[in-house]
């Protein structure tokens, strides 16, 4: 298939096809994030967009599930999402279910009706990196987004009958803000009530503009005693009424989470608490990966 530059995709995509419909990171301004830093943002053209669902066509005899890239593939318009998921549709008759990376912003510009219509048309789920429920954290990594909105946005969707997935990074607060990133992460997921939610560690590659915060000491790492810290103080205050299916088991973390809350919190602060006594429980630095 045609790409252009690196290629991101959720954890949960990683059997489906990635159609390329934009270019980059229109924000590409967050501090923590090394992706699309090599890309200057773009829409493709849809008669290029239309060629690689023909050619994927071609390749693949059966294709259940689509993702839509790069990170900011609800920025077009409903009527160009709409051609590419008829055309989608028309070419894989099977397919079951398409994906998208969505801001906060893009969501909450989009109507109801409007969601909708792309829900109808096969968006199915749509992937959030809310990164934190603190302002504070969240203007400090130059997110471009307030904790508010990020609800308003996750609300939007789950209320329109679209799976909302929901990521945050455990450390992004460092030190100085790892009390208030916790706390309150736990309440904005509890005002969310996402279909999923999942918590990656925080981990600095070459290109984010936070390692060099790191490097010259403006900015303290968590050690992963801290991490397990914060992240009981995290599940103490999560409270959702209806399910929520919880992961921290990226490759980032240092201990493998996996519930279903609220039925499996105190299942899951139990080994937060059992890692916490016995730290061999916890990943190795040279085991974790993005």
């Amino acid at each position: 298939m045609r790409y252009e530059g690196m290629i991101y995709r959720p954890p949960s995509e990683a059997y489906s096809y990635l159609l390329q419909v934009t270019v980059g990171c229109s924000h590409n301004k967050c501090t923590f994030c090394s992706m699309y830093k090599e890309k200057q943002f773009h829409l493709r053209k849809m008669e290029e967009i239309f060629e690689d669902i023909e050619l994927a066509r071609k390749y693949y005899r059966h294709i259940e599930k689509i993702f839509l890239c790069d990170g900011d593939a609800l920025c077009l318009s409903t009527d160009k999402l709409m051609a590419i998921l008829e055309k989608i549709a028309e070419t894989f008759p099977e397919c079951k279910r398409v994906g998208v990376y969505a801001s906060a912003k893009d969501v909450l510009r989009k109507t109801d009706e409007e969601l909708g219509r792309l829900r109808d048309a096969g968006i199915k789920i749509m992937y959030l990196g809310a990164e934190s429920g603190s302002d504070k954290v969240l203007k400090a990594v130059n997110k471009g987004v307030t904790a508010e909105e990020l609800i308003d946005a996750v609300r939007k969707i789950e209320a329109n009958g679209i799976m909302a997935s929901v990521t945050f990074i455990s450390g992004l607060g460092g030190k100085e803000l790892k009390e208030e990133h916790a706390i309150e992460t736990g309440k904005m997921i509890s005002a969310m009530e996402p279909t999923y939610a999942s918590l990656l560690t925080l981990m600095l590659e070459p290109g984010a503009p936070m390692r060099e915060d790191v490097l010259e000491g403006r900015f303290d790492l968590l050690t992963p005693e801290e991490v397990m810290e914060e992240a009981l103080l995290l599940m103490e205050n999560i409270n959702v009424t209806k399910k929520c299916v919880f992961r921290s088991n990226h490759a980032s973390n240092y201990l493998a989470l996996a519930g279903d809350l609220p039925r499996d919190k105190d299942m899951m602060l139990a080994q937060i608490k059992k890692a916490m006594e016995d730290t061999g429980m916890l990943r190795g630095e040279w085991l974790r990966r993005l």
